[in-house]
């Protein structure tokens, strides 16, 4: 049913592919090492017995063909009007981002390449990667990274169901793959290259005609850490911004030892007020102008000319930058025409946000932002002199004055009693009850969707009544925000004054919350309106569909000797049932 896959092996230092012009080797021309499994024998004349001694741990590439499968799709005549119900029946009033196929990015590309946008059955996919551990807590360090793909031709409320997930590459560990990620996506690549340049024929079993099918990626999406691996730009450091680049204001602090990115009045309006403001910010005022993101084909221009060898050893040849190397995404002819092509999280974004603004709040150990070394930074920048830590009965003891977020005991335990005494309907968060901990006034054991729902629709009602109201009114509006842009339907004539509203929040945090708590999670804000409205909704590329099909997929390893394996085996049975059932759907049993 044409549902096969190629299983590929890969040098153990993840240098290359045994395929192509390396196929018939049977060590790595590179590093030397073996590409199966060394096993010597001892004589028994030497008093031992056969011994085995196993050489370095395999790497294997499952590499499950995408052609075969996409043109599975067009072969079930119900299946094939999905394909094109972004043209046939989705609303067309141009206010109104629903779909992706309303953004402009999408419209772009239609635009740019008229012979891909002229038929509707071409496919525009979405592309996610991150490492699972399916051996769970038998063994803590094992990553293998599942490469997904989905379709953004169907209606939203099908293309990230599981049925229509489609599991393209199987990347075994037990180390991830990192920036030597390359290596592994050659063959998808050759494959999206064939379908964006060739085409391949495709019979549509509704119209009963054949046509030439291409397809392109249209996003890619990525928590932070795989944004690094995929993109090749360095997320660790002072520049860890990948839309901003050089132009990341940040600032290193002394006692905290954080990198922190300050500096929000930029991307306000000129004349706004705040940018003139000094007490309450740095002590000066703001005359910088907001960064302009970075472009594809600047980029590319950036990244072409660096040549890296692959490897564990990898050496990168030329000038040493930020980019540490060229995805091979951009060996696409479209790749560089993209706007957006490394979408940011917004779960692990929002989650992020909420644990430290939790954290800050309860002052709960090892979460919270504020503490001795940040009062000693306020110290090192020289703002809030209010704040600053003083020293009492003869320097023996040190004072920290309360700041305008700080909870009283009683105020923090009417912000757990409220939580744990709300209830929510099944399926709609967890029973937050379970995670709350009124001993030691402190939320445990949350996970991604709790953060969601209590960021979203719990903290503004949680918070009613307690601390100061500009501080209160502040996290509010910025659980407002979040709202906003999670929003199925958006309203294109509102987001540039949405866009607006969060410069303005994070400037009012900024004067209320110590400089640790702006890492680089709460900076990206101010590039979540942009993707919005250049991508369309959030809701179809943000990592919590991605994450529940991995969850399934780590539930069809069964054998601990070749979990990723049995992974494949499993999911390739299940699509050819899927596939069967399909045209079985409309046969009547007979006795």
């Amino acid at each position: 049913m044409g549902m096969g896959y190629e299983k590929i092996h890969a040098c153990p230092n993840d240098c290359i592919l045994y395929r192509e012009e390396y196929a018939n080797l049977s060590e790595c021309p590179k590093y030397g090492s073996s590409r199966y499994k060394v096993k010597k024998h001892k004589d028994s004349d030497d008093g031992d017995a056969n011994e085995t001694t196993k050489g370095q741990p395999l790497k294997v590439l499952w590499y499950l063909l995408i052609i075969p499968r996409f043109k599975r799709l067009f072969a079930n005549a119900t299946e094939v009007k999905k394909m094109t119900w972004h043209i046939d029946e989705k609303i067309l009033d141009g206010k109104y981002l629903r779909y992706p196929a309303d953004s402009p990015q999408w419209k772009k590309i239609d635009e740019m390449y008229p012979k891909f946008g002229s038929d509707p059955r071409n496919l525009c996919l979405g592309l996610c990667t991150d490492g699972v551990n399916p051996y769970g807590t038998l063994n803590s360090t094992h990553s293998a990274w599942p490469v997904l793909l989905v379709i953004y031709n169907l209606p939203p409320w099908l293309c990230m169901k599981h049925k229509y997930m489609m599991l393209s590459m199987m990347i075994s560990g037990p180390k991830q793959p990192g920036n030597n990620i390359n290596v592994y996506l050659a063959p998808l690549i050759k494959d999206l290259k064939k379908l964006w340049e060739e085409g391949v024929d495709v019979f549509d079993e509704h119209k009963q005609e054949s046509f030439k099918l291409h397809a392109i990626i249209f996003t890619a999406i990525n928590d932070f850490p795989a944004y690094e691996n995929l993109s090749g730009y360095s997320v660790n450091g002072h520049r860890t911004c990948p839309i901003c680049e050089a132009d990341t204001h940040y600032h290193q602090l002394k006692h905290g030892r954080k990198t922190v990115y300050l500096g929000h009045r930029r991307f306000l309006d000129r004349f706004q007020p705040y940018r003139r403001l000094k007490t309450v910010f740095n002590g000066t005022p703001e005359h910088g102008l907001a960064p302009k993101p970075l472009t594809g084909e600047e980029v590319y221009r950036k990244v072409e000319r660096i040549d890296i060898m692959f490897g564990k050893n990898k050496k990168i040849v030329g000038e040493k930058n930020i980019w540490k190397k060229k995805f091979i995404f951009f060996d696409l002819p479209y790749w560089c025409n993209l706007d957006v092509r490394h979408s940011l999280d917004m779960m692990h974004l929002e989650k992020n946000i909420c644990d430290s603004l939790i954290g800050t709040l309860l002052h709960i150990p090892g979460k919270t932002k504020d503490g001795i070394n940040a009062r000693l930074d306020l110290v090192e920048i020289g703002i809030r002199e209010r704040l600053h830590p003083q020293l009492k009965e003869s320097g023996k003891r040190v004072y920290l004055e309360l700041a305008a977020h700080t909870l009283s005991k009683a105020e923090k335990t009417s912000l757990c009693r409220c939580l744990h005494n709300i209830k929510v309907p099944q399926g709609y968060s967890s029973n937050m009850k379970k995670h709350v901990s009124m001993d030691d006034l402190k939320l445990v054991g949350m996970k991604s969707h709790d953060y969601h729902v209590l960021m979203q629709q719990l903290l503004p009602v949680v918070i009613r009544g307690i601390m100061k109201d500009d501080v209160r009114n502040t996290i509010t509006k910025l659980c407002i925000f979040f709202n906003a842009i999670c929003s199925k339907v958006i309203d294109t004539e509102k987001l540039d004054e949405l866009e607006k509203e969060g410069y303005v929040i994070l400037c009012q945090l900024e004067m209320y919350f110590p400089p640790v708590f702006f890492d680089i999670m709460v900076y990206l804000i101010v590039h979540l309106v942009r993707e919005v409205r250049l991508c369309g909704p959030v809701y179809l590329r943000w990592m919590y569909q991605f994450e529940r099909f991995m969850k399934v997929l780590k539930g069809y390893s069964k054998n601990p000797y070749r979990l990723e394996a049995s992974i494949v085996e499993r999911y390739v049975a299940k699509e050819a049932i899927d596939f069967c059932k399909g045209y079985l759907s409309g046969v009547e049993a007979q006795a």
